[in-house]
C-alpha cells in the first residue's frame, strides 16, 4: 500500500508539471537520474509513475531518444484513441458540429469584453494572411475559433474543444484556403453573428466556412479552418 502511494504520489506530481506547462508537449522530459534527484525518490518509483502517465496519453517513451510530452491532457490521449481510424471527413464533420454548436452557444452567452476580443482576433487572422508565414495563420484562426468557444462561458464545452483539437491536428493537416476573401468574409460574418446575438446566423457562417471543403474532403486532407 505504502509502495502504491509513493508511485501515485510521483505521477501526481509529475502530472503536475505537465499541466502547468513546465514540461511542454513536444519536449522531451528530464531523465529518470534527474527526476530521482529532484523529487527525492526512488527510481523505480520514477519510472512506474512515467509509466503510468504513458497509459494515460500524456507521455510517449522513444528508445533511445528518451521520454516525451504528448498531450497536456488525459482526456486528450483517451479521445485520440476512441477516435482513430477515422476519415478525413469524419473529423471535419465533427469539427463543423462542434464549431456550429458553439457559435450558437456563444450568441447567446456572450458579453460585451467578448465581443471586443473577437473582433480584435477576426482582424488579427486577416492581418496574418498578409505575410506568407502558414503557422502564424493557423495559430490566428485557431485562436479566433477558440475565442467564440470560450464566449459560450461553458467550462466543459472548452475543454472538450481543446482536447478535440489536439486529436484533430494529429489526424488532420492545414491548407491554403482557395478562396482566402471569401473566407474572411465569413468569419467576419460569424463574429457579427455573436456579436448581435443571431444564433441561427452564428451558425450559418460556421456552415459557410466548412462547406467548400466537405465535397473535398475524401480526396485529400481537410483544413482546419
Amino acid at each position: 500500500m505504502r509502495r502504491v502511494g509513493l508511485i501515485d504520489q510521483a505521477a501526481a506530481r509529475f502530472r503536475d508539471e505537465i499541466v502547468s506547462g513546465r514540461w511542454a508537449v513536444g519536449e522531451r522530459i528530464p531523465t529518470e537520474a534527474a527526476l530521482v534527484a529532484e523529487f527525492g525518490v526512488g527510481r523505480n518509483t520514477v519510472r512506474e509513475a512515467l509509466q503510468s502517465l504513458v497509459h494515460a496519453g500524456l507521455l510517449r517513451r522513444e528508445q533511445g531518444r528518451g521520454t516525451f510530452v504528448i498531450s497536456s491532457s488525459e482526456l486528450t490521449g483517451t479521445l485520440e484513441r476512441q477516435l482513430a481510424g477515422g476519415s478525413r471527413r469524419h473529423y471535419l464533420e465533427l469539427r463543423l458540429a462542434l464549431d456550429s454548436t458553439a457559435a450558437s452557444l456563444a450568441a447567446a452567452s456572450r458579453s460585451d469584453d467578448d465581443v471586443e476580443h473577437l473582433r480584435e482576433l477576426r482582424d488579427r487572422r486577416e492581418a496574418a494572411w498578409e505575410a506568407d508565414d502558414r503557422d502564424a495563420r493557423a495559430r490566428a484562426d485557431l485562436d479566433l475559433h477558440r475565442a467564440i468557444v470560450a464566449a459560450t462561458h461553458n467550462p466543459l464545452y472548452v475543454t472538450l474543444y481543446s482536447s478535440m483539437l489536439d486529436v484533430f491536428t494529429v489526424h488532420m493537416r492545414d491548407e491554403e484556403n482557395a478562396d482566402d476573401e471569401a473566407a474572411h468574409r465569413h468569419h467576419h460574418e460569424l463574429v457579427e453573428a455573436v456579436a448581435r446575438q443571431d444564433a441561427a446566423g452564428a451558425a450559418a457562417a460556421v456552415a459557410a466556412i466548412f462547406d467548400p471543403f466537405l465535397p473535398l474532403a475524401d480526396a485529400g486532407p481537410s483544413p482546419i479552418r
